[in-house]
């Protein structure tokens, strides 16, 4: 099944020290959705750190595309009319 999962942020969340395993380190949350380590950060973030806030891209095996979206009148509560 495929989905989209659409994740807003292009750099890591740094974890308190506190919170991590001594052995391991600093440890990062990856938020761009790009890591091979995920849910961990490699540093894949950088290729989105050019991206537009405009634009909707999607990548796929390292490249990046952009997708045109289209907003209709439908786009908004999809409950909206029905019996409560």
């Amino acid at each position: 099944m495929t989905r989209l999962v659409e994740l807003e942020a292009n750099g890591p969340r740094k974890l308190d020290p506190s919170d991590v395993d001594d052995e391991k380190g600093d440890v990062a949350i990856c938020q761009c959705g790009l890591s091979d380590s995920f849910p961990f950060c490699d540093g894949s973030h950088r290729e989105t750190l050019d991206e537009d806030e405009e634009t909707t891209y999607v990548y796929d095996d390292g490249d990046r595309s952009v997708v045109e979206r289209v907003v209709t009148e439908d786009d908004g509560d999809e409950r909206e009319g029905e019996d409560e």
